[in-house]
């Protein structure tokens, strides 16, 4: 991974090849996607297009902050990062341009979009839990595992981790504050132990019998399934896959997105990478390459472990909806407990 640290020669390349991007044909992204497979995507985009990708890895924070202080003068085109969160504040910071585009209008679902930005992957939040030690029945909804009667069996990363509080978002949206808040405190009731970890740790927590029940997002789950280090199969063993509320509002999904930056030097080739985002081709190495669905419609895909996990009702609720409701649902967190 390339960090922001990078010195002065990076950011002097990038602002050259923003100054000659029509010669050179450039494209300047700034990722917060950290996956060794995204590579191909982007050569594969070179390849058809001819428009070398100047890329610039690390964490959202980090890469907004210096957006941000660049100014009118940034070299960046594109910013790509995951969750509905992250490309919110990016949109709070009023970062991205609005585009017209009739590809991706016609690609990319209503729901999964907003003026600013586009999903282009997801992601569902499943709830995994121990064979031995916990029921299916008994976990059929998010709000079931705050029910008391799994006091003591709950493991989740931190509340302020931006998948849980998209999740949150999800669940205000449908059930008001006051249902939401009384779910975080139930939750926190439960827990086994206090938040640490990723999605990963907790799915191994899980299935070493340290608690019975987490939420986790799905792809950490194709991995290990896809994995043949005997530590991972024998964890998969272990545990079982619930799709949350499928008799309701079907099982929150978040997204991997981006949008073209306000001040981009390289609109043209901006747009033209988001839309090549949204061919089918592109689609095919975000599922088969980092185990996300696609967004668009009928793309056929080649991933056994997707395939495993089953069909599934995902909520259709609009990305936007997440974004909108990220600091009413810190504050719910924060007031129940979730640290």
């Amino acid at each position: 991974m390339k960090s922001l640290k990078m010195g002065a020669a990076i950011a002097l390349s990038l602002a050259m090849a923003g100054t000659v991007g029509a010669q050179e044909k450039v494209l300047n992204l700034y990722s917060a996607r950290h996956y060794q497979t995204d590579e191909a995507l982007y050569a594969n985009f070179t390849k058809q297009t001819g428009i070398k990708i100047n890329r610039i890895e690390a964490g959202e924070n980090e890469l907004l902050e210096r957006i941000k202080n660049e100014g009118a003068n940034s070299p960046a085109d594109v910013f790509l990062t995951v969750d509905a969160a992250r490309l919110a504040k990016a949109d709070d910071l009023n970062l991205f341009a609005t585009i017209n585009s009739k590809v991706l209008d016609s690609r990319i679902p209503a729901h999964m979009k907003t003026k600013d930005w586009y999903a282009f992957s997801t992601r569902a939040r499943v709830i995994v839990y121990n064979k031995s030690t916990v029921a299916p029945a008994d976990i059929q909804t998010y709000e079931d595992v705050a029910n008391a009667k799994l006091k003591g069996k709950v493991c989740v990363r931190s509340g302020s981790h931006p998948y849980n509080l998209s999740l949150g978002a999800a669940l205000l949206e449908h059930v008001g504050e006051k249902k939401t808040e009384d779910w975080a405190k139930g939750l926190v009731a439960n827990f086994a132990r206090d938040p640490k970890g990723g999605d990963t740790d907790q799915i191994r927590a899980v299935a070493a019998g340290e608690c019975g029940v987490t939420i986790a997002n799905s792809y950490y789950l194709a991995r290990l399934m896809r994995s043949e280090k005997p530590e991972d199969k024998k964890v998969m063993e272990s545990v079982g896959v619930v799709w949350p509320n499928q008799k309701t509002t079907g099982a929150h999904v978040n997204i991997s997105g981006g949008g073209v930056l306000k001040n981009a030097p390289n609109k043209e080739a901006a747009v033209k990478f988001l839309e090549y985002l949204a061919s089918d081709q592109a689609q095919v190495y975000f599922a088969d390459g980092n185990n996300e669905w696609p967004v668009v419609l009928n793309v056929k895909i080649n991933n056994p472990a997707l395939e495993a996990l089953g069909k599934f009702k995902a909520d259709t609720l609009n990305v936007g909806a997440l974004a909108k409701n990220q600091a009413a649902v810190q504050k719910i967190y924060d007031r129940a407990g979730w640290k």
